[in-house]
Order: structure tokens, then sequence, then C-alpha cells
């Protein structure tokens, strides 16, 4: 990941603490497991060894995964005066009737069924530029689907 990328400075501290629970805990908790498998003896049959080296591959990946995004990523303002959808804002849908609301916000926090939506989706980027009052249409699996802008906060 060598390009910047929006985030909510809540996003950004799930980002870090995430970052430290895993270098600071989850390898220290990795390393003695190593260690005590080792203990055990003859390592090409060790069920428990193997098991704490492929944890301990995928928790490092994700600790250098998680220094770039920390490193390159771009916090947006969260006291931002949203007149028109863009990261950092709700804003509120409606759809047959139906009003929905939404956060937009960068794709590292996309979380859909807690209604956290990223602007890289195909929603995320026909709300983005909308302002109140606007009709977009996402084209979804099932043909394109038309939403209004009720309110944006």
């Amino acid at each position: 990941m060598s390009k910047d990328f929006t985030i909510t400075s809540h996003g950004l501290e799930k980002l870090k603490a995430e970052f430290h629970d895993l270098k600071e805990v989850r390898l220290k908790e990795i390393a003695q497991k190593l260690k005590e498998a080792r203990e055990l003896g003859d390592l090409s049959e060790n069920a428990e060894y193997e098991e704490a080296k492929n944890e301990q591959a995928f928790v490092s990946g994700r600790v250098q995964e998680l220094e770039q995004m920390i490193k390159h990523a771009r916090v947006i303002s969260d006291n931002k005066n949203c007149t028109k959808v863009d990261v950092g804002c709700k804003v509120t849908i409606s759809i047959n009737g139906e009003k929905e609301t939404y956060a937009i916000v960068g794709s590292a926090e996309s979380d859909p069924v807690n209604g956290f939506i990223s602007s890289d989706s195909p929603m995320g980027r026909a709300l983005v530029g909308a302002k109140i009052g606007d009709k977009v249409k996402v084209t979804a699996p099932a043909g394109q689907i038309e939403y209004k802008i009720v309110s944006i906060d």
C-alpha cells in the first residue's frame, strides 16, 4: 500500500489499537506457544508448532498491513459542515418511502451491516457529491435502485 487513503480519526484510532494489540500482545503470546511447542520435541510432526507458525505468519502480515495503513492514512475532519455527501458525513436516504442512514467512510472502515458505507463502494460512489433532494441511481445485481437524499449531517 503506497497511496494515501481516507479515514476518520475514530477509524484511525481503531487501527492503532489493533496494531498495538497484535504487536504487543498477540505476537508475544504466539512466541510463547512456539517455545512450548518446540519443547515437545520433533518439529516435523508437531501440530501445535505448525499451527503456531501459521498464526505467527498471519498476525505478522496483519501487523505489516496495519503499519502501512497507519503510515499512509489521511485523516478527514470529524466536524465537517456537510452540504453535500462526502467521506465523514452521515446521509439519510429514502427508497420507496423507507429511510436509512449511513456514514460515508474510507474503505478501511467499511461495515455495511452496521451502517458504514465505503466511499469506494458502488453505493458510496453514487452518493458522494450529492446534495439534499438529489436522486442518485445505484447499479445493483438486481438492477438500478434510485435513492433520494433526505438529509446530510
